[in-house]
């Protein structure tokens, strides 16, 4: 399993908004192959600042699968009128777990 975790950089009156966008936006995600599930969460010290943790089968399943589809551009058509900057995504694997 790869997690993504993508922070995201929203405009300062967009918060609410924002929020409930990605109501939408986790319908588009959830239907491409390889993911299996997400998290999202606000910061509590920074308003404007939120992440979303996602799980895919495959690195693939996210770069190639998901960001070149179809259901990217949906994604991104959603949520990107509330971005103050784009988003940061980043790939990480499990080296230990307890």
């Amino acid at each position: 399993m790869i997690l993504e975790i993508a922070t995201f950089d929203i405009k300062e009156q967009s918060q609410a908004a924002f929020i409930d966008a990605f109501q939408e936006a986790k319908l588009v995600v959830s239907k491409s192959k390889g993911f299996i599930g997400l998290e999202f969460q606000h910061c509590i010290e920074i308003s404007t600042k939120f992440v979303v943790l996602i799980q895919w089968e495959t690195l693939e399943d996210h770069t190639i699968g998901f960001r070149e589809s179809p259901l990217f551009t949906q994604w991104r058509a959603i949520l990107s009128p509330h971005f103050q900057n784009p988003p940061i995504a980043e790939h990480f694997q499990t080296i230990n777990k307890i």
